[in-house]
């Protein structure tokens, strides 16, 4: 589907109200996701950003649009825990995977508490809509499958939406379009 006839039905679909009851097919939980190719990333970012400022806390829409970029979380997770300078030091000192490593262990990307995850409940009202950005740009701290299977057992009151930098099958993700996922999930396509 043509990139910008594929970005025109996402406000529909989000503006429905069987979406915003937060119901998937068979009324399961409503995690989607949103895929492109990765040369559309500088076009999708400017539709999200057009989204997430008309569809505000202001605005007098029934709902409004809670942006999470996964980038910007780790950086402002560094910054809070004064690591930031550190993770630097790391990468200069130790190279690009030790440092890599180290904000994994820091975020605890792999343990029930994942600050990022955590990061995303603490600021997520009932009333919105979630979406989360950023894929490409922490790649490779973190991949995807891990926020999505950690807040799909946590985050149930609103709809998620992820956009995706490559391919989605309905079952598994590609990122890039060349890096396979080795995971299944339980999301569905925003637009098809």
């Amino acid at each position: 589907m043509d990139i910008n006839l594929k970005l025109s039905k996402i406000e529909p679909k989000i503006k429905e109200p069987s979406f915003l009851e937060n119901k998937g097919l068979s009324n399961e939980v409503g995690y989607y996701i949103f895929d492109y190719d990765p040369k559309y990333e500088l076009k999708v970012r400017k539709e999200v950003s057009r989204l997430t400022n008309k569809y505000t806390k202001e605005s007098s829409y029934p709902f409004f649009i809670a942006e999470f970029d996964l980038y910007e979380i780790i950086i402002d997770i560094l910054n809070e825990k004064g690591y930031l300078e550190e993770v630097f030091l790391f990468e200069e000192e130790d190279g690009l995977d030790f440092s890599i490593d180290a904000i994994k262990s820091l975020l605890k990307l792999t343990s029930d508490d994942n600050l990022i995850v955590k990061y995303i409940l603490d600021r997520t009202p009932s009333n919105c809509v979630v979406f989360v950005t950023g894929v490409g740009k922490a790649y490779p701290i973190l991949r995807s499958h891990n926020i999505l299977n950690n807040l799909h057992q946590k985050l149930d009151e609103v709809p998620v939406v992820l956009f995706f930098p490559g391919k989605y099958s309905g079952r598994d993700l590609v990122l890039f379009n060349t890096l396979e996922g080795s995971n299944y999930y339980r999301a569905f396509p925003l637009i098809q």
